[in-house]
C-alpha cells in the first residue's frame, strides 16, 4: 500500500468543519506529513485561536503515522520544484509536502485547487 502524504490545508479544512469530498478522516489515518507542513498547521491553529493541546487536534494528529523530518535532500528538490509549480502559486511548505511525497513515491492529498494545474510527477488528490 502506497503512502499518503498531507499537505497543511487537509489539516487545517478538517479542523475547520469544511465540506470535504470522500472519507478524508481515512485519509488522515496513517498518512505522513513534512515537518515543514506541521509548523504551518500549528502556526495557523494559533492565528485562528484553536490550542494546540485541543482534544480535537490531538486527535488528529493521532492518526498519522508519522511526521518526516525536513531533510536537505527534500530542500533541494523543493527548490527545484518552484520553477513548476509557480504559476499555480505554490509556497515552500507546498513544495516541501511535494518534495516529501516524491521521495517516498507516496499520493499527495491537498485542499488547495491550483495544485490541480501542476504535474511534478506524484499523483495529487483534491479533497474538495
Amino acid at each position: 500500500m502506497s503512502e499518503n502524504v498531507l499537505d497543511s490545508s487537509v489539516f487545517l479544512a478538517i479542523i475547520k468543519g469544511e465540506h470535504l469530498e470522500g472519507d478524508v478522516l481515512g485519509v488522515l489515518d496513517g498518512a505522513v506529513m513534512s515537518a515543514a507542513n506541521l509548523v504551518e498547521v500549528l502556526t495557523k491553529l494559533l492565528d485562528i485561536g484553536i490550542s494546540l493541546t485541543d482534544p480535537e487536534v490531538e486527535a488528529m494528529f493521532a492518526l498519522l503515522d508519522r511526521i518526516e523530518p525536513f531533510t536537505e535532500a527534500q530542500a533541494r528538490v523543493a527548490a527545484d520544484l518552484r520553477h513548476e509549480t509557480r504559476h499555480a502559486g505554490l509556497s515552500l511548505g507546498d513544495r516541501a509536502c511535494l518534495a516529501l511525497a516524491l521521495e517516498l513515491g507516496a499520493s499527495v492529498y491537498t485542499a488547495d485547487r491550483p495544485w490541480s494545474s501542476i504535474d511534478v510527477g506524484c499523483k495529487i488528490h483534491l479533497i474538495r
